[in-house]
């Protein structure tokens, strides 16, 4: 309790116990504000311990569900934080004191109902600088090191849903919590370009006009996308705001901002350079509606009722048979073997003779015999497609088979396949296997229950097909990458995700960053001449590589074209913990943000994407920079159904945030998140949990205006300014109060201690259940209760 409150009292001495009770009850609210409690809600100011729980008159206060902290500073004349503000945005002065007057107006006097006030709370704070990791900062004083947190960039034509609330819940409880300390904080937010989706929604839009990306053409369509973007853009931002993400907003980043773009150009240069970057043909996973390759995390597995096609794949010469199974008849056309076990009995004959493709006029191909059949399984004989099969594009390049291509990029068959050229895939299965049974090659057809890959975007099924792509040598980043971990220069947490990195990276191909579309980061490569691809130049622009065409030996007028496929979004990604601090630019220069704000603290995000996205940005951070781009990794779980289950749409159980806060408040929907969860575990989420917190929520807004309306009723101007709170409670003052004070203050204390350990070791749920538990059971149903009773009878108990 702050020394001005004492000497108040002191000359006072009538009613000491009442008064000393109030100043109890008030310094708890106020204390709470520095125990991490503030940190987990989306209400509260930004500001540090032992010198910003500024109190201000009680008509302006505005409660905050997760946080006992709800005498929350309003007032610019009161407040550090806001003096501080106001160094660093004199423009906003006129919109906080309007803000300030009508906010004194309304007080507590009504029901808790955050709709009246957090979205003004929170373009208050964005508008008085908040949010800059130098709010609270002297004027150049940079001797306090910065927590970064780099926020997962959202697709910027996205919309919210329960995944973005999660990472804001628990980004903001961090970023809150290291700037009430004292720390500089920079919570960098952005959206990213998000290729195939953005790209898709615009190609939907030419069809329903009558035409195609081919037929308006490349500058056209990149126009279009643009001002798509222009148009959907801000609504994610604006929605995460809604989320009271104290992110600074100032240096929002995107993408395909000119300096990411150089950014990735440079990348992209550097790595070819150092021979980690190459053009190959490579199995990948091939998207015919939107005719590119996909990552594997666009592409979506679903359990679906299929068939399982018996056939006869004849031994060339003879009457004898192999019976072959697959799911994909039309594949036939591309096999190149049939394999089996070499010690399966039924066909140790048969190995090293030639069987007879069905329906190829007479193609012959060899009969393999490799551990990898299982003799158990099926049939025990497998064809063998590695032009359009994972597993059969590695048994091929084990017996240095060919590679048949049967597929078009569209989908359809091409001359490979015989007489099914241009069929759809799908119709060519059709023909192909009413062609065998009139061939007398069927043997029977079965269903079976299979899981489809399906793309993510355009929802077609993935084609497995062997592609010439631009890659990334990864085995010697993913080396690095595992060092990193193996010696704690990158902490996961939670730890047991340290196998699944270890597995990934231990076990790592090389990464497919080409993708055949327009919209995204052009790659920088040029083809010298009119026609091929076998002599290229990789250069930061084109001049630069008209320069090393000269050098090489070719005309200054010679011939240059572009690679027309644009870079993986993984790619540009990778990049964003420095990317967007300043690299390439600032890079040796000690006082730019680069130096301040790289490597970043901690990268929070979802397991899901650990691999896709966390362990490239490690591999790309220490390759390009030398240095691990953050220092903790810490993952969250997947917000589910009630019954554990995936939220989905065509079942009817996905919860909407934007309606959740609509109906419950923000800060009753982040703390649901938050509370009783274990970093790594999936997290059930039903409105009952919701509306059990915002119950909480409104039991505080109730203790508010109880401690507001008794222990601060009728003190004026001056008064309320003397009861800032600037330190921790001396011994002296604490010898003053009577039991209840000493011991609720006491539990207080314990509780700072708890809670601010949990937080430092990422406990976050544990750290809210405290909160919780405190503020309820020992605050306000013990402690407001008795402060009540005593009020009541005469500020009786002590004093």
């Amino acid at each position: 309790m702050p020394n001005q409150l004492l000497a108040r009292r002191k000359k006072n001495s009538s009613g000491g116990g009442k008064r000393r009770m109030m100043a109890s009850l008030f310094y708890v609210s106020s204390l709470s504000a520095i125990t991490g409690a503030k940190a987990f809600s989306s209400r509260l100011t930004n500001t540090a311990p032992r010198r910003s729980i500024a109190f201000v008159r009680p008509q302006i206060i505005k409660t905050t569900p997760t946080t006992a902290s709800y005498h929350h500073q309003r007032r610019r004349q009161y407040t550090p934080i806001t003096r501080l503000a106001a160094s660093v945005a004199d423009s906003t002065t006129t919109t906080t004191n309007e803000y300030d007057v009508k906010n004194k107006l309304n007080g507590l006097d009504k029901s808790y109902n955050p709709s009246e006030f957090e979205s003004e709370i929170y373009k208050w704070w964005e508008d008085s600088g908040c949010f800059d990791p130098d709010a609270k900062q002297k004027p150049n004083d940079k001797s306090k090191s910065a927590y970064v947190i780099p926020m997962p960039p959202p697709n910027v034509t996205g919309r919210l849903h329960m995944g973005h609330a999660m990472f804001v819940a628990l980004q903001d409880v961090l970023a809150r919590f290291h700037r009430m300390r004292g720390r500089p904080v920079l919570w960098l937010p952005g959206t990213d370009h998000a290729g195939i989706a953005t790209q898709l929604q615009v190609e939907k839009a030419l069809i329903a006009e009558g035409t195609t990306r081919e037929e308006v053409g490349r500058e056209e369509f990149l126009r279009r996308v643009w001002e798509y973007k222009e148009e959907q853009g801000g609504h994610i931002t604006d929605q995460l705001r809604s989320l009271g993400a104290s992110a600074d907003w100032s240096r929002e980043r995107f993408t395909m901002d000119d300096d990411m773009s150089l950014a990735v150009t440079e990348a992209f240069v550097r790595l070819h350079e150092k021979g980690l970057v190459y053009r190959g043909e490579y199995m990948v996973n091939w998207a015919p509606l939107l005719k590119t390759a996909v990552s594997d995390l666009e592409v979506e597995y679903s359990e679906e009722e299929g068939k399982l096609y018996f056939f006869k794949y004849m031994v060339d010469g003879e009457e004898e048979h192999l019976p072959v199974a697959t799911t994909r008849p039309e594949t036939i056309m591309g096999d190149t073997a049939v394999c089996v076990h070499p010690d399966d009995e039924r066909y140790k004959h048969l190995v090293g003779k030639k069987a007879v493709v069905p329906m190829s006029d007479g193609r012959t191909v060899p009969i393999i015999a490799d551990e990898y059949v299982d003799m158990e399984f099926g049939t025990g004989a497998l064809k063998i497609t590695p032009g359009h099969d994972p597993n059969d594009y590695a048994i091929g390049k084990k017996f240095d088979l060919p590679i048949v291509n049967i597929m078009n990029k569209d989908g359809s068959l091409n001359a490979n396949a015989g007489k099914y050229d241009t069929l759809d895939r799908f119709e060519a299965r059709a023909k192909l296997w009413q062609d065998m049974e009139e061939a007398g090659l069927t043997i029977k057809v079965d269903p079976h229950q299979q899981r489809v890959p399906r793309s993510q975007r355009g929802g077609e099924v993935i084609e497995p097909l062997v592609s010439s792509q631009w890659f990334v040598k990864t085995e010697g980043m993913g080396a690095k990458a595992l060092k990193a971990v193996e010696d704690g220069d990158i902490k996961i947490v939670p730890a047991r995700f340290n196998k699944t990195w270890n597995n990934w990276l231990t076990d790592i191909h090389d990464w497919c960053i080409s993708r055949q579309l327009w919209w995204g980061h052009r790659i920088p490569v040029w083809y010298v001449g009119e026609s091929g691809e076998a002599d290229y130049i990789v250069a930061r622009n084109e001049k630069e590589a008209r320069e090393k065409a000269v050098e090489a030996g070719h005309p200054e007028d010679v011939i240059l074209r572009q690679e027309e496929d644009v870079l993986d979004t993984w790619f540009s990604s990778g990049l964003w913990p420095f990317a967007t601090v300043g690299w390439p630019q600032e890079e040796g220069i000690e006082s730019s943000d680069f130096a301040r704000f790289y490597p970043g603290s901690c990268l929070e995000t979802g397991y899901d994407i650990l691999f896709f996205w966390v362990a490239r940005m490690a591999m790309m951070g220490l390759e390009l920079t030398g240095k691990s781009p953050f220092n903790t990794v810490y993952l969250h779980g997947l917000v589910r159904a009630t019954d554990g289950s995936k939220m989905s749409k065509t079942k009817g159980n996905v919860i909407d945030p934007l309606d959740t806060v609509a109906q419950y408040g923000t800060d009753s929907l982040r703390y649901s998140l938050v509370t009783g969860v274990t970093p790594g575990q999936d997290i059930p989420l039903n409105m009952e949990k919701i509306e059990a917190n915002c119950n909480f929520a409104n039991k505080l807004w109730n203790i508010c205006k109880f401690v507001t309306g008794n222990a601060l009723k009728d003190l004026s101007e001056s008064e309320l300014a003397e009861l800032a709170v600037t330190g921790p409670i001396t011994k002296e003052e604490f010898d003053l109060f009577s039991l209840p004070e000493k011991y609720i203050i006491s539990k207080q204390h314990e509780l700072i201690m708890s809670i601010t350990q949990d937080i430092e070791k990422y406990q976050l749920g544990a750290a809210g259940s405290k909160l919780y538990e405190f503020l309820w059971d020992q605050y306000a149903d013990w402690y407001v209760e008795i402060s009540k009773t005593r009020i009541y009878e005469g500020a009786g108990g002590g004093g």
